[in-house]
């Protein structure tokens, strides 16, 4: 089961447990959107990943592997998946417990406070060679705003520590992560459920307007570019040197 949810006390615990970097895949988002519904009743939640990562982000073996076939089937199951912690009513806290790379960084920024170890987080799509989906974007933009995400999004650049803390990618460091995000998801669990779900969409309206507005024709460039034989080649190209 490439998500699983526990509890502790009246906090959901989603951690992500896919393969060796919890990466995201079809099966995962789905299992995501899934989990998300099962939680729905929770006062809070917190999102974390097993092992020593929180998540590497696309699965590339299997977008090597499926080609353009697997990159249309995927690509609005990853907007899904991302949308669904963005859009979660209830706090959602991001237990970094290590590295949190592309898409595994916007699941982060999806979140509403985020707690980082010894662990690294940035999005670094482009290196690949593929555009964000809009989705993706929006989530970011929310969470950084938009004068960050030149820098943050052409460089590709990834940061640990106080350097993510002073750039604002994360909201705090913690030894142990999980225990301080139990503990900041219970805080603000405690906040009357209606008035923070108002709050929250109230806060995200802009980015959710947007997303709905311009996803029908942005989706389709996106997916081609993610389609074409120069993205695949360097997907491959990416697999054969990092991955393998």
């Amino acid at each position: 089961m490439p998500i699983t949810l526990d509890s502790h006390h009246d906090v959901a615990v989603l951690r992500i447990d896919h393969g060796k970097a919890n990466t995201l895949d079809t099966d995962s988002c789905r299992e995501l959107v899934l989990r998300l519904e099962e939680a729905s009743q929770a006062r809070a939640m917190v999102l974390t990943g097993t092992g020593r990562i929180f998540s590497a982000g696309v699965d590339l073996k299997r977008i090597h592997e499926g080609g353009a076939a697997y990159v249309s089937e995927f690509l609005p199951l990853l907007s899904d998946a991302l949308l669904a912690v963005f859009g979660f009513p209830r706090p959602v806290v991001a237990a970094l417990n290590g590295p949190a790379i592309a898409g595994g960084a916007v699941l982060a920024a999806a979140c509403d406070h985020r707690v980082l170890g010894s662990g690294t987080i940035g999005v670094t799509e482009l290196l690949v060679g593929v555009p964000f989906p809009l989705s993706a974007l929006e989530i970011l933009r929310c969470a950084y705003g938009t004068a960050p995400l030149p820098g943050l999004t052409y460089s590709g650049a990834v940061h640990r520590g106080e350097d993510a803390l002073a750039r604002g990618l994360v909201d705090e460091l913690a030894d142990e992560v999980l225990e301080r995000a139990l503990a900041v998801a219970s805080r603000l669990g405690e906040l009357p459920a209606e008035a923070f779900a108002h709050t929250k969409a109230q806060i995200r309206q802009p980015f959710h307007e947007r997303i709905a507005e311009y996803r029908h024709t942005d989706d389709p460039v996106v997916e081609r570019l993610w389609r074409s034989p120069a993205a695949l080649a360097a997907v491959k190209s990416y697999v054969d040197k990092v991955l393998r």
